[in-house]
C-alpha cells in the first residue's frame, strides 16, 4: 500500500471520514451550551464541568492502555463511539424533557471524556496497523487537518444550530456525529493481525509498567516524553491566562479573543497541510526541534503585546497563527515517532501512559499558571511560561533525536 495515495486508501478514508464528522460534532461544544442556556450554570459549575471532562486523564489512562492492548482496536473504536452517542442522546433528551440536572451533566461529562479517552488511545494503536509505517505522517496530517477544520467552522456552526433548534437538539447532532463514525469505522474492511492483541497472562500492574518501560528506556522516546511533559506543563500555564489577559489586561473585546483563536485554528490547519505534504523532504529529528523552538519563539509575542490597539491585535494574531502552525507540526510528527518506534503489543499502554505524563502536566500547569498569576501578574506569568516552552527544546536538543533523519 505504500505507492497508493491515501485518498485512495478506502479503509483510511473511512476512518478520516468517520473522524472529521465526530470531530465537527465534539466541537460544537454541545455540552457547554447546554449547561449555560438550559440550566443557567454558574461560573464555579462551568469550572466543574471542564474539569469532570479532563479528570479521566488522570484517572483512567495507565487502566486504558492496559484495556486497549487486550483486545482489537477496531470494535473498541466502534464501542466507544456507540458509548458517546448514547449517553449524549440520554442528555439531550433529558434537556428536552425537562428533567435535566448539573449533577447529572456531571456524569455525562466524565463518561463521554473516558470513552474520548479510550477511543484516542485506541486509534492511535490502530493507525499503524491500518495504513504502512512510512505513511504515518500523511495519516495523522490529515486526520489533524480535519481537526483544525473543525476547531475553526463547528463553534460558529454551533451558534446558529442552538439558535435555530435550541442547545439539547444541537447535543442530538453531537450524538448523531458519533453514530456516523462508527458506521464508517464499522465499515472498515482490513481484517486487524492476532498480534495487535497484548499477552493475556501478565498481572495489572506489570502491564502498566510495560506501558512505562518504551517511553524511560528507548532513547528517542525518553527525550521525546520529557520535552512533550514540559511544554504541556508551562501549555498549562499559557492556556489558564491567555482569556484574562486578552480581555482585562489588553482591555481587548471578547469577538477579538474569538478571532485569535480563530488564528489559531487556521495556523493548526496549515501546519497539517505542510507538514502532510514535505514531511518526506526533511529529517524527522530536526523538525521535531525547529517546530517546537518556533512555536516557543513566537509564544513570546504574546506577553510582548502593547501600544495601539491595531498593533496589539496584530502581534498577538501572528504570534497565535504561526506558533500553532509550527506546534501543530510538533504534535504530528511527536505521534508519529511514538508510534513508529513503539512496538505494536504494547502501543496501546505506552499512548496511555504517554497521555498521562503530559495530559497531566497540562492539568496541573493550569492549576500553577492560576495561582502565579495571582502572585506576580498575568503577563509576568505568560513570559514564565515561554521560558518553559525553550527549556521543553533543550530536552530535544540534547538527545539523539538530533539525528533522527526518518
Amino acid at each position: 500500500m505504500t505507492s497508493t495515495n491515501l485518498n485512495q486508501h478506502r479503509d483510511f478514508v473511512r476512518l478520516w471520514v468517520g473522524q472529521t464528522v465526530s470531530k465537527f460534532g465534539s466541537q460544537i461544544g454541545a455540552l457547554s451550551l447546554l449547561a449555560i442556556l438550559t440550566l443557567q450554570a454558574t461560573p464555579q459549575q462551568m469550572g466543574i464541568l471542564a474539569t469532570m471532562q479532563q479528570a479521566p486523564v488522570l484517572l483512567l489512562s495507565l487502566f486504558a492502555g492496559v484495556w486497549v492492548d487486550r483486545q482489537r482496536r477496531r470494535p473498541f473504536l466502534i464501542a466507544t463511539d456507540l458509548g458517546r452517542a448514547l449517553l449524549l442522546a440520554i442528555a439531550g433528551l433529558a434537556a428536552l424533557s425537562g428533567w435535566l440536572t448539573m449533577p447529572y451533566l456531571y456524569g455525562v461529562a466524565f463518561l463521554v471524556g473516558g470513552l474520548s479517552l479510550l477511543f484516542n488511545i485506541a486509534y492511535q494503536a490502530y493507525l499503524p496497523t491500518l495504513v504502512s509505517r512510512e505513511r504515518l505522517v500523511e495519516a495523522n496530517s490529515k486526520l489533524e487537518a480535519s481537526a483544525s477544520v473543525a476547531e475553526i467552522a463547528a463553534p460558529g456552526l454551533g451558534g446558529i444550530l442552538v439558535q435555530l433548534v435550541t442547545a439539547p437538539v444541537a447535543v442530538l447532532v453531537d450524538a448523531a456525529s458519533f453514530l456516523v463514525s462508527a458506521w464508517y469505522v464499522g465499515r472498515i474492511e482490513k481484517v486487524e493481525e492476532e498480534t495487535a492483541v497484548a499477552q493475556p497472562d501478565a498481572t495489572l500492574w506489570q502491564n502498566i509498567r510495560a506501558g512505562w518501560q518504551p517511553l524511560w528506556h528507548n532513547r528517542y522516546l525518553r527525550p521525546l516524553t520529557l520535552a512533550s511533559a514540559t511544554r504541556n506543563f508551562f501549555g498549562g500555564f499559557f492556556a489558564s491566562l491567555y482569556s484574562l489577559y486578552i480581555l482585562r489586561e489588553l482591555g481587548l473585546s471578547p469577538v477579538t479573543l474569538g478571532v485569535l483563536v480563530g488564528g489559531g485554528g487556521i495556523g493548526a490547519l496549515v501546519g497539517a497541510l505542510w507538514l502532510g505534504r514535505a514531511a518526506s523532504r526533511q529529517p524527522i529529528g530536526r523538525m521535531l526541534i525547529a517546530a517546537l523552538f518556533i512555536s516557543a519563539s513566537f509564544a513570546v509575542l504574546t506577553p510582548l503585546a502593547a501600544g495601539p490597539r491595531w498593533l496589539m491585535v496584530f502581534v498577538l494574531f501572528l504570534g497565535q497563527i504561526v506558533g500553532d502552525t509550527a506546534l501543530t507540526v510538533y504534535f504530528i510528527t511527536e505521534l508519529t515517532v511514538r508510534q513508529m518506534l513503539t512496538d505494536d503489543r504494547v502501543m496501546g499502554r505506552v499512548n496511555a501512559t504517554f497521555e498521562f505524563l503530559t495530559g497531566g502536566a497540562g492539568m496541573f500547569g493550569m492549576l500553577g499558571g492560576g495561582i502565579l498569576g495571582d502572585v506576580i501578574g498575568i503577563r509576568p506569568s505568560l513570559f514564565v511560561a515561554v521560558a518553559g516552552f525553550l527549556t521543553a527544546v533543550l530536552w530535544l536538543h540534547f538527545s539523539p533525536l538530533r539525528q533522527l533523519t526518518e
